[in-house]
């Protein structure tokens, strides 16, 4: 005779089976006290040898004994979302997606075909302070893999057909963006944390991406990438007598043309506090963004001012993350800290919370600053949280390809190339003290604009403890 299980019973024996397992796991007792964490182990500092070719291209060569590979990064500053003009908001993002789809001598393809055939690949992308052309190859075809990325920084074609395509992609794009309520609330809050400046003017429009030419990307590439204005990283299986050889080879012809653009103006360091809310008909959450102007990365109070946000909203262990999701419940995720460029920063913190407590939810934000206003941190919270800072960016720049984005990307701020080595010994020295003083100094409540997108009729009555909030659409 055979017995029928009836589908309800498979659930029930799987219920037994994690309970039998859970209870076995838990009979299983943990030592009273784990181990000590072990010192922080120091972030090797690289040996990196310079030098600057006669067209003022300066080459940074960081050899490094492990896969045989090659990682290249080219740094462009003053090419980035601050170079645009304040009716072309964003083109720096779609002029740097087409570096890569046509030279004088290749198509978008033959560019692809061939990183590929070198073992690797090549890219770019736009910052707000510049724009950053990057690729690696097998150590092997390493000249072959900088001539390409030459190639493209000193002939790019920009094809009208491709340049088509891109304006259509980055259309829908912008459409999709436009209706997610984050990108309504980033876009509010950078204009009340930047004002005109052009940090604010990361975010395309409609009009500004219409308005793109081939014949404008043209003469914005001839305007942008300049020698004088650009930083070499080479990192990898390769001698710094060789990374200087194919960098001459490979740059030596390129010629800046014209004037340069002038280094940004810096940012306004400090706004009025604005209350804004953005309709959102229908909308079930709310998103919630606070901000105010922050600082340069060159600032003196960067790297205190940086803990004390990570502190607040930097990690899942953050006062903000663990408030408002793991003890509230009110949102998946509440973030928040410093963010620096070269000509300025942001204090920002944010979550997309559920419409009934968005009023609560506003006030534990509140609540959060003034803690870090108001008490030191402590000693354990403190320690902990340094340690995650160190470890994350000890990991992070393990990898010579992160080693040489960490330098251009620093570079681009400002900062120099020993301040690779340099943060982690600077996070760990800061003290409980100093972060308090940073928080006084930039994490004021009362210096925060607000930002809600959301359904005005749903949450209004909560809201009215924040202040008057100005309605836009």
């Amino acid at each position: 005779m055979s017995l029928t299980i009836k589908p309800l019973a498979l659930p029930l024996a799987l219920a037994l089976t994690l309970a039998a397992g859970a209870a076995s796991a838990a009979s299983v007792a943990l030592p009273e006290r784990l181990p000590p964490l072990a010192a922080d182990k120091p972030l090797p500092v690289p040996q990196i040898a310079r030098k600057t070719l006669a067209n003022g291209l300066e080459v940074w060569v960081v050899p490094r004994q492990g896969l045989p590979r090659v990682d290249y990064v080219l740094a462009v500053r003053n090419a980035g979302y601050a170079a645009d003009a304040a009716d072309a908001r964003g083109f720096a993002s779609l002029y740097a997606s087409l570096l890569v789809e046509g030279t004088a001598k290749r198509d978008a393809k033959a560019i692809a075909e061939a990183a590929q055939s070198y073992g690797g690949s090549i890219g770019a992308s736009a910052t707000n302070d510049g724009v950053v052309l990057s690729g690696d190859a097998l150590a092997s075809q390493a000249a072959s893999m900088l001539q390409l990325i030459a190639e493209v920084a000193q002939s790019p074609s920009f094809p009208d057909a491709e340049v088509q395509l891109a304006k259509a992609n980055a259309l829908q794009g912008l459409k999709v963006a436009q209706a997610q309520p984050g990108y309504k609330a980033a876009r509010a809050l950078s204009a009340a944390v930047y004002g005109d400046h052009p940090y604010a003017r990361t975010q395309p429009t409609e009009a500004s991406i219409e308005a793109v030419a081939a014949e404008q990307v043209r003469a914005e590439h001839a305007r942008r990438f300049r020698p004088d204005r650009a930083l070499l990283v080479v990192t990898g299986r390769i001698s710094a007598e060789q990374g200087f050889k194919l960098a001459e080879a490979a740059f030596a012809g390129w010629k800046a043309s014209g004037e340069a653009i002038a280094d940004t103006a810096p940012a306004q360091r400090s706004a009025p506090a604005q209350r804004i809310f953005i309709q959102r008909d229908g909308s079930v959450q709310s998103a919630l963004r606070l901000g105010r102007p922050g600082i340069a990365a060159t600032d003196a109070d960067y790297v205190p001012a940086q803990l004390a946000g990570i502190v607040l909203g930097g990690g899942f262990s953050s006062r903000l993350m663990q408030n408002l999701r793991e003890d509230k419940g009110y949102t998946y995720g509440a973030r928040g800290g410093l963010t620096t460029m070269r000509a300025g920063g942001a204090i920002q913190a944010s979550a997309d919370v559920r419409n009934e407590v968005t009023g609560a939810s506003l006030g534990e934000f509140v609540y959060e600053f003034g803690r870090l206003n108001d008490y030191p941190v402590p000693t354990q919270e403190l320690e902990d949280t340094k340690r995650y800072v160190a470890g994350g960016y000890l990991i992070g720049n393990q990898q010579q390809r992160s080693v040489a984005a960490s330098l251009a990307g620093n570079w681009l701020i400002g900062l120099p190339a020993e301040f690779l080595g340099e943060y982690v010994p600077k996070i760990r020295a800061v003290d409980a003290a100093q972060v308090q003083a940073m928080a006084k100094k930039y994490y004021a409540a009362k210096d925060q604009s607000i930002v809600v997108v959301g359904d005005y009729k749903a949450v209004a009555p909560q809201l009215k403890e924040f202040g008057e909030f100005k309605q836009e659409k």
